[in-house]
């Protein structure tokens, strides 16, 4: 789910606390439900004591600070310990006496001579933008550098009156902080009276099912979410408005090399014309052209089908990153329904830049270790009623998650499955793989939860971190080539089940050290924030000298499974479930690596990816007829797969769009340079 990214970027955009009181309490709310807290206590010599910790979905942080401000209010020393959300211990500290100052983290190491700015923790609480926004709100223009590196700005947005519990009333501003994040920062400090003496401290943060609040203020937030939202979307519509391209003339792709999703193989060059949103015809190259047109140059180049990325939890700012990576299409896999209702109609509307969206329905399990998001179930019936739900909102398939109960899958599959629905999803603690298909599951989400058919016991509670740790620490021992897994690939053949593998997601945590690159992200590092760039030397999940070298195997089973399932025709499709583009470009990679050949890992993201989500009538392919749903690659990915960043242009439904131009809006460095849409007269009298 989500959460886990907006924690990333509050990592990086934690906020201060009212520095009035001795201590201060955060609540941590996900879905509706208090889900943690954090504590703030303000010590003699302005020293700060933080906690900040909570649970969802079977995992979350447990960080435990110790910050000393400066008479500027910036760090002078901080150290932080604990746990983070997969389990890896917390450990960095920072140290400053003048312009001096030297830093250590599990990522990296340094020093400095000149450490002017904002010190920016890697894996920390909330409580770290509240610093850096009081220091900027002192700042000349409110500009101020990030240590180790990097360049903040803060931005004032709006102001509201927000109501406590025992209606006291106050008022807060909303902040925006640049230069940490690839989407908007926001955070709510306060501004009233009685609420400032000790200078601005936080009223908290409000995202679509996660915000953190100022206890006995936690009824603001959708207030506050609605006032954020318009904010937001009046960006993003600046950003239509900007960077969608529309034509009202034919646009050609001259002599270019393009392709065929169907066969999987590269065809042209070829001239391929569209015209009021659809393919409409594929000529030889350099045919005489029969009207004005809009031209683009394809020589050397390729197009593409767009890319359909089959995972994601869809935000506002991820739909923009999606088109400048190529992708058209994508498969929400579990969101807030209104939320994503309301995104879904302004990008169709036009309003918003985003791909086509696909939604599956999200059903939970009520328990101790539910995830939230979509219906929270209590029993079978309750699970009918969001089936009929999902099925009356055009839904065609729903995601069953963790704490569904065994016994519940099989009628509910029947329901979705007599309502027209497909049922896949994670397999539900308790449960087996096998046993999950064998009742109903269409398709199975993430590599793991294949692996795990192999691995589980009876009593093993794969809602907690054990369904990560239990595949990393005994994968390696799984024999591909032994009947139990010939038996279980015969099984997904007979009953055509689909794999939604998600391999980039699980590639760091199996692999990477701390410190080291990550290797899911490290082709695209150099052209992001600095912030973002350190953040990637951080292993969430906890690889020591012990397990490193199981489960560096325990990886190589995982992809080894991944291209037996190819071989025996399972459908494949690619999914991200992370930083949207970036992470489905690495998922080809991957597939590569795996032992596919770049022409079938295209196949997989292009057609298998229409297949699957039941729109193939209308895209997937290059062929007349079709939405013009097409990227224009720089070099070839037939060929070198890692081609596939190098987006000269991304066209949906005949609007283009240019890559360049949005990733530099967005702060990233573009992996290609743009092309030119050219106006030509006819070349025919």
């Amino acid at each position: 789910m989500k959460i886990k990214h907006i924690v990333a970027t509050l990592f990086m955009t934690g906020l201060s606390l009212a520095a009035s009181a001795a201590t201060v309490t955060h609540t941590v709310v996900i879905q509706n439900k208090v889900s943690g807290k954090q504590t703030v206590e303000t010590l003699p010599g302005n020293k700060l004591k933080v906690v900040f910790t909570y649970r969802d979905n079977g995992r979350g942080p447990d960080v435990y600070e110790d910050i000393t401000l400066g008479s500027a209010g910036q760090i002078e020393q901080y150290n932080v310990t604990g746990k983070s959300t997969f389990g890896a211990s917390i450990e960095e500290s920072f140290s400053r006496q003048g312009l001096k100052a030297k830093w250590k983290s599990k990522a990296d190491e340094g020093a400095s001579d000149n450490a002017q700015g904002v010190y920016l923790p890697i894996e920390s609480s909330l409580e770290i933008l509240g610093i850096a926004t009081r220091a900027l709100l002192k700042a000349p223009g409110n500009k101020l550098p990030g240590l180790p590196s990097g360049q903040l700005a803060l931005k004032k947005m709006a102001e509201a009156q927000v109501t406590s519990a025992t209606r006291q009333k106050a008022k807060a501003t909303l902040y925006n902080i640049a230069g940490v994040s690839l989407s908007p920062a926001y955070v709510w400090i306060w501004s009233g009276p009685g609420k400032d003496a000790g200078g601005p401290g936080m009223l908290g943060i409000v995202n679509p099912g996660f915000s953190v609040l100022e206890a006995g203020w936690e009824g603001n937030e959708e207030a506050l979410l609605k006032i954020q939202k318009e904010i937001d979307n009046k960006a993003l519509v600046d950003m239509a408005r900007t960077h969608a391209k529309r034509f009202d003339e034919p646009v050609v792709f001259r002599n270019v090399r393009w392709f065929d999703a169907e066969s999987a193989t590269l065809k042209g060059p070829s001239d391929v014309h569209v015209f009021r949103g659809r393919i409409a015809s594929i000529q030889p190259p350099n045919t005489p052209l029969q009207d004005v047109a809009h031209v683009v140059d394809g020589t050397g180049k390729t197009l593409l089908p767009g890319l359909f990325d089959m995972h994601v939890h869809t935000a506002s700012w991820d739909a923009v990153l999606h088109l400048a990576g190529g992708v058209t299409s994508v498969r929400d896999m579990g969101n807030v329904n209104d939320f994503l209702n309301e995104i879904r109609t302004r990008i169709d509307a036009g309003i918003n830049l985003g791909p086509h969206i696909i939604p599956a329905g999200y059903i939970e399990g009520a328990g101790q270790h539910q995830s939230t998001g979509g219906f929270v179930i209590k029993d079978v019936d309750e699970g009918r009623k969001a089936i009929d739900w999902y099925a009356q909102h055009g839904y065609r398939q729903i995601k069953l998650y963790n704490s569904i109960r065994p016994e519940w899958v099989k009628p509910l599959a029947e329901h979705a499955h007599a309502r027209g629905l497909r049922v896949g999803g994670h397999i539900p603690a308790f449960m087996r793989a096998e046993e999950a298909v064998r009742d109903g599951f269409d398709e199975i989400q993430h590599i793991n939860q294949v692996i795990l058919n192999f691995l589980t016991k009876k009593d093993d509670d794969t809602r907690t971190l054990l369904r990560f740790y239990l595949v990393g620490d005994n994968a390696n021992q799984i024999d591909l080539d032994g009947p139990v897994v010939r038996d279980f690939i015969k099984l997904l053949q007979d009953r055509k089940v689909t794999i939604d593998a998600t391999m980039t997601a699980f590639e760091y945590m199996f692999l990477q050290r701390q410190g080291a690159p990550n290797p899911s992200f490290n082709a695209v590092s150099p052209n992001v924030p600095a912030s973002l760039r350190r953040a990637w030397l951080i292993n969430s999940m906890d690889i020591n000298d012990k397990n490193a070298g199981p489960w560096s195997k325990s990886w190589q089973t995982m992809l080894g499974l991944l291209k037996k399932m190819y071989d025996a025709g399972i459908p494949l499709v690619a999914g991200s479930d992370d930083i949207a583009g970036f992470t489905l470009h690495r998922e080809m990679e991957i597939y590569v690596q795996a032992g596919l050949t770049p022409s079938q890992a295209l196949q997989i993201a292009t057609r298998n990816g229409a297949r699957v989500a039941g729109v193939a009538d209308r895209t997937g392919n290059i062929s007349v007829g079709k939405d013009a749903d097409l990227i224009l690659v720089e070099g070839d990915p037939t060929v070198n797969i890692s081609d596939l960043r190098k987006v000269a242009l991304t066209m949906k439904a005949g609007t283009v769009y240019s890559p360049a131009e949005i990733y530099t809006t967005l702060g990233v460095k573009p992996f290609a340079a743009g092309v030119k849409v050219e106006k030509a007269q006819s070349l025919v009298k």
